[in-house]
């Protein structure tokens, strides 16, 4: 049984996004599974896999939006930093030996859920015209057309 069960209204229409916010759902259930388990070593390694690629997907995300002329960047890498920072800390907590996975995926899937359905949606037309005005997507149409 999953934790957290991918709800498509926060599809952002940017497949590799959207695949992204997918696989931090996928992290926050293996976590929650290993905890289950009691094994600590199990429950560090999902641990440290949830918190290296949410930090991963935040820096392929702002990447991704510091090629088009979005003007809310600069807030978006302060709310990405404060949550990094927010989360790091869970991660020193339950290196001290404090059970801080249930709390932690709640707050991650609120936050991943908010953060997606106001944050992240503002963004998308700035790439969605960036990707539609890129030489890939002419080529592609003037091979395959629309």
């Amino acid at each position: 049984m999953n934790y957290w069960t991918w709800d498509k209204s926060l599809n952002l229409g940017i497949t590799t996004i959207d695949a992204q916010h997918r696989h931090i759902a996928d992290f926050i259930n293996k976590l929650i599974q290993a905890n289950i388990t009691g094994d600590n070593i199990l429950t560090s390694q999902a641990l440290i896999g949830l918190l290296d690629y949410t930090i991963t997907h935040f820096a392929f995300e702002e990447a991704l939006i510091a090629q088009t002329n979005y003007p809310l960047l600069e807030g978006h890498k302060k709310a990405h930093n404060a949550f990094a920072e927010r989360i790091n800390r869970y991660k020193e907590l339950h290196e001290a030996g404090n059970d801080i996975v249930k709390p932690l995926a709640n707050e991650l899937k609120l936050w991943l859920t908010q953060h997606i359905k106001i944050e992240d949606k503002q963004y998308v037309p700035y790439v969605k015209e960036k990707v539609h005005n890129s030489w890939l997507k002419a080529a592609l149409t003037k091979f395959f057309g629309k």
